[in-house]
């Protein structure tokens, strides 16, 4: 019932939401003294009920050109590959130079890959860029299958094959370990796309070190709690009616509890920016949280597999992870260079968690191997902003072109 829930929940405020959007009141309403202050906070407050609700639909990543080399050229984002539980997204450029190409692998964790609009704009300045979009599951028939962790790696492959030999991957966060393991996989089979060079970024490829409270969540309770108690059945309503999801709405609840003093702070800056008028600083914080209250639901197999095999017994770290039956071995990497990123100040994935790949990829040699820690970042400021655009980037964009 906890879809069901929400959803009823949603519905009775709708109302309200729709008569705040459409009450409004002429600049000069009343001949009273320091009216329009009082006006000014009635709109905030309508405004502010009006952004009182969720998003379940992809905001799009809204990239229409981007600078290259001393000139501003256009982007076209197309569908390159369509699978009932994801696309691959081409960034297309108006370009005569061929630059590398890089799949961006986005995490499948409750939000859109737009997330990751500022990582594919910086990236594109110098590359061709492709990103994994996942699909919302609620809207994915029950008639489409099963999506688990091992498709997620099989639609890791399926997009590297499509994009050709000669591709370079970087994972954000979550999908460090799938796209280790895919790497690993194409590289024991010598398939001709397996990529030039890896970044993982902020990854938890051994949860075991240094372990954070969103580590410990996922490993105090058994399978059985977080079946009984996250997953529920989406509503009729939507395609995916019928199959059992972790909702987005939960991950996002669990996002903002860790840090819920800075939410209302920023929500509270939101207000006051409305009230005095300063238009551009309310953007700035409408323009983020539009971003992060549109969520997405995740298959009940792909987050009750991530939470067993990534989490709690950490398989690709201890040597158990297997794909289709078959045993995955970092080792077989022997020609992708690897480079990880973690941040210093990161309370979702700590330090040691994603360099544990060096040790996995045991038959890399010492050039084909690089760690990046950057001091005074948290989670998100090692894929985005200005740490990122000045500081990680060129050492990303380093690696890449030492491989091409």
């Amino acid at each position: 019932m906890l879809y069901q829930t929400y959803q009823l929940h949603d519905d009775l405020i709708a109302p309200l939401r729709t008569l705040a959007r459409h009450t409004d009141f002429p600049t000069e309403w009343s001949p009273w003294a320091g009216v329009d202050k009082v006006r000014r906070r009635f709109s905030a407050g309508l405004e502010m009920l009006t952004r009182f609700e969720l998003s379940h639909a992809s905001p799009g990543f809204g990239i229409d050109t981007v600078r290259v080399g001393n000139r501003v050229v256009p982007v076209t984002t197309e569908v390159a590959l369509d699978l009932p539980f994801g696309q691959l997204l081409r960034f297309s450029k108006d370009i005569d130079t061929a630059q590398p190409k890089v799949l961006v692998v986005a995490p499948l964790s409750g939000h859109f890959a737009t997330l990751l609009r500022g990582t594919v704009e910086t990236l594109l300045q110098d590359h061709e860029v492709y990103i994994t979009d996942w699909v919302n599951a609620r809207d994915v028939p029950v008639e489409a299958g099963l999506f688990g962790v091992d498709d997620y790696i099989a639609y890791l492959i399926d997009f590297l094959e499509h994009i050709g030999p000669g591709a370079h991957v970087l994972a954000v966060c979550q999908p460090c370990v799938q796209a280790l393991a895919a790497v690993a996989v194409m590289s024991a089979d010598d398939h001709p796309a397996t990529p030039r060079s890896m970044t993982l970024m902020a990854g938890p490829i051994d949860t075991r070190e240094s372990p954070t409270a969103v580590n410990k969540l996922a490993t105090d309770k058994p399978l059985s709690w977080f079946k009984e108690t996250v997953i529920s059945s989406v509503p009729r309503r939507y395609a995916g009616g019928g199959r059992r999801v972790y909702p987005g709405f939960v991950q996002l609840t669990a996002f903002l509890a860790m840090n819920m003093d800075r939410h209302r702070a920023a929500h509270h800056k939101l207000y006051q920016h409305l009230v005095d008028g300063e238009d551009e600083k309310a953007e700035k914080i409408k323009t983020f949280y539009d971003e992060y209250f549109a969520v997405l639901d995740l298959t009940e197999e792909f987050y009750i597999e991530t939470i067993d095999r990534v989490f709690q017994r950490a398989e690709l770290a201890t040597g158990d992870f297997t794909y289709r039956g078959r045993p995955v071995d970092p080792g077989a990497i022997r020609k992708t260079a690897l480079l990880t990123v973690e941040g210093g100040r990161d309370d979702i994935c700590a330090l040691g968690q994603t360099s544990a790949a060096h040790d996995l990829c045991r038959s890399l040699r010492p050039h084909l191997k690089r760690h990046h820690l950057q001091a005074n970042v948290g989670h998100y400021g090692v894929f985005n902003g200005k740490r990122w655009e000045k500081e990680i980037y060129p050492v990303v964009r380093n690696m890449i072109l030492a491989m091409e």
